[in-house]
């Protein structure tokens, strides 16, 4: 029988559902971000994440058009989740950096979110 209680990587999935959606149905179609709800969101939700970013609404339109696979103005829920997998890779590499080698016993820094 499975565990009832969700672990943290399940809660933290949960956790991403829940914010994608809590901006996408701020206008239009539900499913999907605007360009709007997309800055709302990168300005707020990835505010330690993305600094440099959210102080440029020009570099953010230019990561929703590199994201946006079909070019409908509208990042879905897949294409939005390629997003995330870049900032996750990113700030493991970044918590790499200094005195946190790779290989045995290798440690952590705090990335770009601490």
């Amino acid at each position: 029988m499975a565990n009832q209680n969700p672990s943290l990587m399940e809660r933290s999935i949960n956790t991403v559902i829940d914010v994608f959606h809590k901006n996408s149905k701020m206008e239009g179609d539900p499913d999907t971000l605007s360009q709007k709800e997309f800055k709302q969101m990168v300005k707020k939700d990835l505010a330690n994440f993305m600094k440099k970013e959210k102080r440029c609404d020009e570099i953010i339109n230019d990561i929703m058009e590199d994201l946006d696979t079909n070019q409908d103005k509208q990042l879905s829920f897949e294409e939005f989740v390629m997003l995330l997998a870049k900032l996750v890779y990113a700030t493991h590499e970044k918590m790499h950096e200094g005195n946190h080698p790779r290989g045995n016993n290798h440690s952590h820094g705090s990335g770009f979110g601490k």
